[in-house]
């Protein structure tokens, strides 16, 4: 195997040395400013394009040297730290903040390649030896110039991105479908029961703003929500059941507390969002799940309670915290039995489309870690 090894600080374009971008960024121009990268916006090998802000073409300017060109890698220096992502041409002319750091490497080294080798365990290594931060790991920009990158040949890191990139085009394309997917469902949703144009809908009458059949209860009377329960990382053990938080998936263990298909949102920190679950899990004491269903099923209290905007909710005075109480006396349309299942039966159907992509996502993306780390040390080679 004759492959080199330099630092990230040597692969960069001499006039364009890894640094962060802009340290306050001002106020929003949504009209006339420029899209600005933080670091939260790098995820899962992305940018989240569409949480971007905004800052002032005067408040960019003297950052010149963090604008960017598109096909620079980002990383994430703080909160989530490590993160890494290739800025894609449509980001031309964007900038990017404190929180994120530029590496704008010379056009003789692939750019795919250096991310996903910054990604294998080797290169998570070179990017936490020597973090910094007592309370949350903090990646050093003079630290982040001496991270070692193994190089093979131009083409064979080409060859070790496309392999690696072949299964996250096929992730990606299956996030696509699980979007449309569940946003089909959400607009069927919306038309049946939000603007009352349902089946049939022509011969119902409104009785005070419900259609005839229909009926206006408390939240409580429709399904219960509960808070979950205590589990300590020191009381985790290593298995494949989903910890749930008030965010979304924190972990997991070798032991469920409810069973699927669940609704779980967040109880305190993070509320609003809802997070529909297919397999037994384990929610925390910081989520709520649906402990009944009373007058509904998981798939239609999912979009129900998504519309319902649960934020409003929040009964915290330092720490957003949800408030069952108030949650439950809100009042909630239900509809005619018939029509409630004619909806389950389509929206179940595309959950379960849905859930056999998301396994399909898990699958490739195990392979994909499996083949990481023998890539990138040269043990298979292309």
């Amino acid at each position: 195997m004759n492959w080199s090894q330099l630092s990230l600080g040597q692969m960069t374009e001499p006039e364009r040395p890894i640094t962060y971008g802009v340290v306050k960024p001002g106020p929003e121009d949504p009209d006339r400013g420029v899209f600005f990268v933080r670091g939260g916006d790098i995820r899962e090998g992305k940018i989240a394009l569409d949480c971007l802000r905004t800052i002032t073409q005067d408040y960019s300017r003297p950052y010149a040297r963090t604008v960017l060109r598109g096909g620079e890698l980002l990383i994430s220096l703080v909160g989530n730290p490590g993160e890494v992502a290739i800025a894609p041409e449509s980001l031309a002319g964007a900038n990017i903040a404190r929180q994120a750091g530029l590496i704008a490497l010379r056009p003789d080294f692939d750019s795919r390649y250096v991310m996903y080798y910054l990604k294998s365990p080797a290169g998570r290594a070179g990017l936490f030896e020597r973090t910094q931060g007592a309370v949350q790991q903090v990646i050093n920009l003079a630290a982040l110039k001496t991270v070692k990158i193994n190089l093979p040949d131009l083409p064979v890191q080409q060859r070790i991105a496309a392999i690696l990139s072949a299964y996250d085009d096929l992730i990606e394309n299956n996030r696509r479908r699980i979007a449309l997917l569940e946003d089909a469902a959400r607009q069927l949703y919306k038309e049946w029961f939000v603007r009352f144009r349902f089946p049939g809908h022509e011969h119902v009458t409104l009785i005070d703003g419900v259609p005839e059949g229909w009926e206006r209860l408390p939240l409580g009377a429709v399904l219960t929500l509960q808070r979950g329960f205590d589990l300590p990382l020191s009381n985790r053990n290593e298995g494949s059941v989903p910890v749930y938080g008030s965010t979304g998936i924190v972990g997991f263990h070798d032991a469920a507390k409810v069973d699927a298909p669940m609704l779980i949102t967040g109880r305190s920190g993070s509320l609003g969002q809802v997070c529909i679950v297919s397999v037994p899990c384990w929610p925390l004491n910081t989520a709520l799940w649906v402990r009944e269903f009373k007058r509904t099923t998981a798939w239609f209290a999912y979009f129900l309670l998504s519309e319902m905007g649960l934020e409003k909710f929040n009964g915290g005075a330092s720490v957003p915290t949800l408030d069952r109480k108030v949650a439950h006396a809100a009042l909630v349309i239900l509809p005619s039995a018939q029509l409630l299942e004619t909806f389950d039966e389509a929206a179940q159907q595309s959950f379960e489309l849905i859930d056999n992509l998301t396994k399909q996502n898990h699958q490739l993306a195990k392979a994909r870690d499996l083949l990481l780390p023998r890539l990138m040390s040269g043990t298979i080679s292309v």
